[in-house]
């Protein structure tokens, strides 16, 4: 959105106020007018110290309409598994020539899964999928032994999350293009799955802020307290 256009925008809204999440959601769905499909976002500020591994929040969540988004994925695998994960439809299977791809720098996927027992061999490109948020997690059941499974789930709009340093959790759950009530139903999922993954210890206000955005439209607080 145009900077123009982002002013006349924000004109309607008022900041200070918290909305809805149906009324946020048809305020930024209004607004997502670029010239493509913009990703319809979510930023939910947690009371949470990611330093402390008991408040790491992170994991997945099945979105019930999918994310909208084409989601490549590449699999450690071999024999029989590497058959399941290619009639799953996985892009990439491998094992050495999938090292060999990465530490070329060809990492030219959004998802990555390995069969428990190729793991060995998916450490050998760790310093290179770790700071991209791509190794194979148990967590996140990325490493698993029904590869099948994990493609087919990745590649319906299966959403991995985790926690930033500064406590706020970011997830694309939608497309503009979505009708309202999908990405009512893929955000209300989405914000119930963190509110579950509240760490026992943790003592405060575990929610703090929620705000919906679109790529390039405006940021629209939601109310948390009815949530």
């Amino acid at each position: 959105m145009s900077g123009k256009r982002l002013v006349n925008a924000y004109k309607n809204i008022d900041k200070n106020q918290a909305y809805s999440l149906k009324d946020a959601i048809n305020i930024v769905k209004e607004n997502a007018t670029a010239k493509f499909d913009e990703t319809i976002d979510l930023a939910i500020n947690l009371g949470v110290d990611p330093k402390h591994a008991d408040q790491m929040i992170r994991g997945v969540c099945q979105l019930p309409h999918g994310n909208g988004k084409t989601v490549r994925v590449a699999v450690f695998a071999q024999g029989e598994k590497a058959d399941e994960a290619k009639a799953a439809g996985a892009d990439i299977v491998g094992a050495e020539n999938l090292v060999d791809s990465i530490l070329a720098g060809k990492v030219d996927f959004d998802r990555c899964i390995a069969t428990p027992d190729m793991m060995g061999m998916a450490g050998r490109v760790a310093r290179v999928l770790g700071p991209k948020g791509l190794m194979p997690n148990p967590k996140l059941g990325t490493v698993t032994a029904d590869v099948a499974t994990a493609v087919k789930n990745a590649k319906a709009g299966e959403v991995q999350y985790r926690v930033e340093k500064n406590g706020i959790v970011h997830a694309g759950v939608a497309k503009a293009s979505f009708s309202n009530d999908q990405i009512y139903d893929n955000a209300k999922l989405f914000i119930e799955t963190i509110l579950k993954a509240k760490p026992s210890t943790l003592k405060g206000t575990y929610l703090k802020k929620i705000s919906i955005s679109s790529t390039m439209g405006v940021g629209v607080k939601v109310d948390a307290a009815n949530l």
